[in-house]
């Protein structure tokens, strides 16, 4: 699985022009049929139809799937849906809460929060990190309550590092920049964020 940009079109050239690089060995990527139809809840209650493309290494001969960075790995939401939920609980709302809030299963948002809240303490360093490397002088986010709250106020902060630095990311939200940023593994622990 490979994040890429949300622009289908643009990757679709990328790829046929041997610009996609494969994640394990460099190699080039080749174009290699779609994966399997998916359904998206988006922002509002929106549902986004999609068959992400497939790809092949030229070195490797693994296979890999394009994923848009608005799309994170073994999701059925968008990443400013579930975003948004991991938003809310930082201010400290409870799970039942914020899927009142978004009009979603208590039992998917509880699997977000506690996947995030396994992985916090690593987002939180990722992000930390990249806000001094982006930033000029950053200015390091307070302390709050919880080690949830910290990583999301980290991903915010290092997002709009990244904004100044270059005006383009603005046209993202942070969690998309956050999961094309971290590959995509905010809340999946199959691939370490360092």
């Amino acid at each position: 699985m490979l994040i890429v940009d949300s622009d289908g079109l643009s990757v679709e050239r990328q790829l046929r022009a041997g610009q996609l690089e494969c994640p394990l060995c460099s190699s080039v990527l080749t174009p290699w049929g779609h994966a399997r139809p998916r359904e998206i809840r988006g922002d509002l209650g929106a549902r986004l139809f999609l068959r992400p493309r497939r790809t092949r290494c030229s070195g490797c001969k693994i296979t890999h799937v394009l994923l848009a960075e608005g799309l994170w790995p073994r999701r059925a939401d968008a990443a400013v849906v579930i975003g948004a939920g991991l938003e809310i609980a930082a201010l400290g709302m409870g799970h039942r809460q914020v899927a009142a809030h978004l009009g979603l299963a208590e039992g998917t948002v509880r699997g977000w929060l506690r996947a995030f809240a396994r992985r916090a303490e690593a987002v939180r360093r990722h992000f930390t990190v990249a806000l001094v490397a982006l930033a000029d002088d950053p200015v390091m986010p307070d302390a709050t309550a919880s080690a949830l709250a910290d990583a999301v106020s980290a991903v915010a902060a290092a997002h709009r590092a990244a904004a100044t630095k270059w005006p383009q990311v603005l046209t993202v939200s942070r969690w998309e920049f956050a999961g094309r940023a971290i590959g995509g593994r905010l809340l999946t622990s199959s691939a370490s964020v360092s």
